[in-house]
């Protein structure tokens, strides 16, 4: 009840004050983990208000918005709560009276955060109070240590412990007091804004030995078993006990270099750079740093850090040496050679230690790697692919330098695969290309018509490009690229020209080839047709002779074309036919062949078939025969 009777004399104050909803809890307030506490709380709504059905109140966990179901720490109309709050909870103020005041046992670290009342009078006459309790849930005590703790001079230090738990109160104790000099307790019980706190002050007189002394407090609830301790280490101000500086180092000249100095001590201490007797700079702090800028050698030396703070004085010291990377390599200026020229490059340079020297062509490694101040590099009959950027690499532990030439090889014209020419709906359109350095001038020639021609007419199509080194001409013949009098369908030449050399070739007619193989093979198709049909014939003719006893005759074929289908389509009936007196089967050679595979054959036009004139009929070997001609 000592919370309710500090609240009511606020209340009345709030009551007068104002007429709309208004709630009071203390913003912060802090408690032991698995002990208690109590929420002071008081709130007014309007006065106009009549409360329906009684006044009622929830208690919210982390948000005031109920649409966001945040959890129910306290509920009057119902027991529901969320699972970490039920059997914690309890309501020690009357809300007809505006108390709000809220009770927490057995809390934890999950507790922690901030809680929000939400009024309900029933009706819509409901209202979350936007302020908030923040609790915090410790651990361990908290204790208070001064900023600076200098030796030989009064320190206090104190422990808290907060007392918001009506049913359990704390007791503190210091630990590991035994060896401070003439130590001396003092207890404390504090209040504010409605919360408690109680405290525990130690005083004594700190030494230097006792720097890195541990001291602890232990507070605890009598008759339970809750314990709570915290450590501290002390830092006691004293001379300086140690200066650091940066190791002895390597840097390079020219370059810029920090020296670190820092200085352990309480107060601090003046520290300062000294370079023989030169001071070259100071500063009251614990650490400083000198720069130095466009180091020389002058400067490699013994630099001393030295830090004083009125209780004694120290001093460490590193050494500087200067390095320097390489200088930039000396190469041979760009040059401008012909193909097939030998070359000899060469790089040197300096630097400490001794740089190696690496030679790239456009980044790719050529040559080896030599641990020396000169390399040379030796180029043999050098080729088109040699032209490009070469670059001396020049490295130490230190850095890197590098310098550059340019090596421009020139050679003759060379015709690129690409170069031919092609049927289009237009015409015949021929293209040559061909790459040079100096890159190539191109020309068509036509034979035929004794014509140059390097540029656009009224007939003819010019178009050239260049791209680097490639070089590309177009020209479109209006054509049809169709073979005159058994030459080539389309006689163009292409030229190619630079200061190194001349070439000059007949561009092919991409499709000529195409079109004489067809032929070709259509050719030999239809040869080989006709001589299976003949041979086939002429075997039948034979048999039949032989079984019925006929004098010879000439075979006269309305249609070969048709008879060869009908042969082709029924093999079965052809057997027959050529099967001797005693019924076994003795397949022609030509006949074999033509059951054992397809016949491809070029398109033929047979003339009728007619026996020859002036002729018996009878062949040289007495078989009977059918002239066939091709057309």
């Amino acid at each position: 009840m000592w919370c309710l009777e500090l609240l009511l004399p606020l209340l009345l104050i709030i009551n007068d004050a104002s007429c709309q909803w208004n709630v009071w809890v203390p913003r912060d307030i802090s408690a032991m983990t698995n002990s208690c506490v109590v929420i002071p709380c008081t709130f007014v709504y309007p006065s106009g208000i009549r409360p329906y059905r009684g006044v009622h109140g929830i208690w919210y966990y982390g948000q005031p918005y109920p649409q966001l179901y945040p959890p129910v720490v306290f509920k009057s109309r119902t027991d529901v709560v969320h699972e970490s709050y039920k059997g914690r909870t309890k309501l020690l103020g009357d809300l007809h009276q505006r108390n709000c005041t809220l009770l927490i046992n057995n809390i934890g670290s999950e507790h922690s955060g901030r809680y929000y009342f939400r009024a309900d009078l029933g009706g819509a006459n409901m209202y979350t109070f936007p302020d908030f309790a923040e609790l915090k849930v410790l651990d361990q005590p908290n204790i208070d240590v001064p900023e600076e703790i200098v030796s030989d001079e009064n320190l206090e230090l104190t422990c808290y412990a907060p007392n918001n738990c009506p049913d359990m109160t704390p007791e503190i104790q210091w630990m590991y007091t035994d060896y401070l000099p003439d130590p001396e307790l003092n207890s404390d019980y504090l209040e504010d804004s409605n919360t408690a706190v109680l405290s525990s002050t130690l005083t004594f007189t700190p030494r230097p030995m006792h720097n890195g002394q541990l001291l602890g407090c232990r507070v605890y609830y009598p008759n339970t078993t809750l314990v709570y301790e915290r450590l501290i280490s002390l830092d006691i101000k004293y001379s300086p006990r140690s200066v650091w500086v940066n190791v002895s180092s390597e840097v390079m000249e020219g370059s810029s270099v920090t020296l670190h100095c820092e200085v352990d001590s309480n107060p601090l201490s003046r520290i300062s750079w000294m370079f023989g007797d030169e001071e070259l700079l100071w500063d009251t702090v614990s650490n400083i740093s000198l720069s130095l800028d466009d180091v020389t050698p002058a400067q490699e030396g013994v630099y001393t850090c030295v830090g004083d703070n009125g209780y004694g004085i120290m001093n460490t010291s590193m050494y500087l040496a200067v390095k320097y990377p390489p200088r930039e390599p000396s190469v041979n200026e760009s040059i401008t050679v012909q193909e097939g020229t030998s070359l000899t490059l060469h790089c040197s340079t300096q630097g400490s230690p001794a740089p190696t020297l690496t030679w790239l062509k456009d980044g790719e490694l050529v040559g080896t790697i030599t641990a020396d101040e000169l390399s040379v590099l030796e180029i043999v009959e050098i080729t088109p692919q040699g032209d490009g950027q070469y670059r001396c690499l020049a490295e130490n532990e230190h850095g890197r330098a590098s310098n550059s030439l340019n090596i421009t090889v020139e050679y003759a014209p060379v015709f690129l695969e690409e170069s031919k020419c092609t049927v289009v709906r237009e015409g015949v359109q021929c293209v040559c290309m061909a790459t040079g350095n100096p890159e190539p001038t191109i020309e068509f020639y036509l034979p035929d018509l004794n014509v140059t021609i390097n540029e656009t007419d009224g007939r003819y199509n010019f178009y050239t490009h260049t791209d680097g080194h490639t070089s590309t001409g177009m020209i479109k013949l209006r054509e049809k690229g169709e073979r005159v009098d058994n030459g080539p369908a389309v006689n163009v030449h292409c030229s190619i020209s630079n200061m190194h050399g001349r070439e000059s070739v007949q561009l092919e007619l991409q499709q000529e080839k195409k079109y004489m193989m067809a032929v070709i093979v259509g050719t030999i198709g239809g040869v080989a047709v006709i001589a299976f049909i003949i041979a086939a014939v002429r075997y039948v003719g034979h048999n039949n002779k032989k079984e019925n006893g006929n004098p010879r005759q000439d075979v006269v074929l309305e249609n070969p074309a048709l008879y060869y289908s009908a042969v082709k389509k029924d093999k079965h009936n052809l057997r027959k036919k050529v099967q001797g007196e005693d019924g076994d089967y003795q397949p022609v050679g030509t006949m074999a062949r033509l059951e054992r595979q397809e016949l491809n054959y070029a398109t033929l036009e047979f003339m009728g078939a007619r026996s020859r004139e002036g002729a018996s009929g009878r062949g040289d070997d007495g078989g009977n025969y059918t002239e066939i001609k091709a057309k």
